[in-house]
């Protein structure tokens, strides 16, 4: 047991988790720019009531988008939360009721929900997407009868995960527990997304070399069977 962890913790595998840890905590990430906002509102709200709380998550979701612009920095997300902040300062203000400050994310997860089993269901895995944005390697080898099982896999496992997560929200939002709320997301976001993340790499990538499919490489070759298989990457 010793000599196998020893054996996988000196794989490629690991270097990678490392490298997409780096990127996850550095500065130029919009980490902070979507967990910030709310942590402050619900602190806010917590000692000095609902209308400072608006002007302070509303006021930091601005703050960061003028410091990404000044420093030249990515902004794209950082202006989607300032505007899903607006929008959830304004549901605030019209329904009269500080959780509704969370609504935007309800319905968020309640679409994302449904987009995974949606492409679950045209056998057209979301995570395969999600990888082709990023590694931009050829599109229809997603699609390969001996690799789309893996990103199917994967995004099935997303899409419990989601449907979990939306209902705990919906149980915080229905009993107006906005605390509580607010606490989850933040554990359910981006830690738990890092977890999630380290879970799909691992799991995915031993699911592609089990499949026997071709390797990027080997598919953009047309290299005939028996395929060395996708080795790094997923």
């Amino acid at each position: 047991m010793v000599k196998y962890t020893w054996t996988l913790i000196k794989m490629p595998v690991y270097k990678e988790l490392l490298e997409q840890f780096k990127l996850v905590f550095s500065r130029r990430n919009p980490i902070f720019d979507s967990v910030i906002p709310p942590l402050l509102f619900m602190l806010t709200n917590a000692l000095y009531g609902l209308t400072p709380a608006l002007w302070v998550a509303f006021g930091s979701s601005l703050l960061f988008t003028l410091l990404r612009l000044i420093r030249r920095q990515r902004f794209g997300n950082a202006l989607l939360g300032a505007g899903a902040t607006a929008l959830a300062v304004g549901l605030v203000l019209l329904l009269k009721s500080a959780q509704a400050f969370f609504l935007p994310s309800l319905v968020n997860g309640a679409l994302t929900v449904l987009v995974l089993l949606l492409s679950l269901a045209i056998k057209r895995p979301a995570v395969a997407f999600t990888s082709y944005l990023t590694r931009r390697w050829p599109l229809q080898w997603y699609w390969h009868e001996r690799v789309r099982p893996a990103y199917s896999e994967v995004t099935a496992i997303w899409a419990v995960y989601s449907a979990i997560k939306l209902a705990f929200q919906y149980y915080f939002y229905r009993n107006a527990l906005t605390n509580a709320l607010a606490i989850f997301n933040l554990v359910s976001g981006w830690p738990a997304l890092i977890v999630l993340l380290v879970v799909s790499y691992l799991y995915g990538l031993k699911r592609l070399r089990r499949l026997g499919g071709p390797s990027v490489d080997e598919f953009k070759n047309d290299a005939p069977p028996p395929w060395q298989g996708q080795q790094r990457g997923f």
